[in-house]
């Protein structure tokens, strides 16, 4: 009588090809184990799991269509994190091109800091949220007394600049705004620091400016608004 049994040997090849498919792809799916895991593997696997099934007791088809949905799943997640990688190193080479661009030209960031470049000349810019029928700008040194008081007379809302000569070079001067609409009531100003661009650091994750008057990199989305080239 011819036996069906399954050899030991075969039996034991069988469970371990199916504990080995099974347990790879499950772990693939959630972790980084993946990467070594590609679908040629999978299917040798497969195929040893197939060829050493036991006749009385064969391999359970929704084990094997969640195996392939497995290894399926691990698959997209790679080809989805490839796409990610291609998108991001193409927005830093977009915001590298930007930011090289402004290389020599003068930057506003939120603040109100004047430093006065090696002429001892300070530039300055603010917002207006209105026209304005007197403007004046109060320069503090860094102890914080008076050090000048510009009169800019009457402007218009928006974006604004001046020009402030006699600090001393290198200092970090602050200043405040006063502006007063033909009511006397004040207007909100937004101040902003200025400063020149002189290269684009390239170190971190993302680009940032070093600029003259201080240490301190600037990141690129910092940057309110371009008032043109440096003097």
């Amino acid at each position: 009588m011819i036996s069906l049994a399954t050899p030991i040997s075969a039996t034991a090849a069988a469970n371990a090809a199916s504990v080995a498919a099974s347990t790879t792809a499950a772990n693939g799916a959630g972790s980084g184990s993946a990467a070594t895991l590609t679908q040629g593997n999978f299917l040798q696997l497969l195929t040893a799991q197939l060829k050493y099934q036991s006749p009385t007791n064969p391999a359970d088809p929704t084990q094997m269509a969640s195996e392939f949905a497995a290894i399926s799943t691990v698959d997209g997640i790679n080809a989805l994190n490839t796409k990610l990688s291609a998108l991001s190193t193409s927005s830093a080479a977009a915001q590298m091109a930007q930011a090289s661009a402004l290389v020599g030209r003068q930057v506003a960031v939120s603040g109100n800091t004047l430093t006065p470049n090696s002429s001892g000349i300070a530039q300055g810019a603010f917002n207006l949220a209105g026209a304005t029928a007197n403007t004046d700008v109060t320069v503090f040194n860094p102890n914080g007394s008076i050090a000048n008081t510009l009169t800019l007379g009457p402007m218009s809302a928006g974006q604004q600049s001046f020009s402030w000569s006699g600090g001393t070079p290198g200092t970090n001067y602050s200043y405040g705004v006063s502006a007063l609409d033909t009511t006397g009531a004040a207007i909100n100003v937004t101040p902003y620091s200025v400063y020149t661009v002189q290269g684009v650091n390239v170190s971190g994750a993302v680009p940032t400016f070093n600029v003259a008057g201080t240490a301190t990199t600037l990141p690129v989305s910092s940057v309110q608004t371009v008032l043109g080239a440096s003097s």
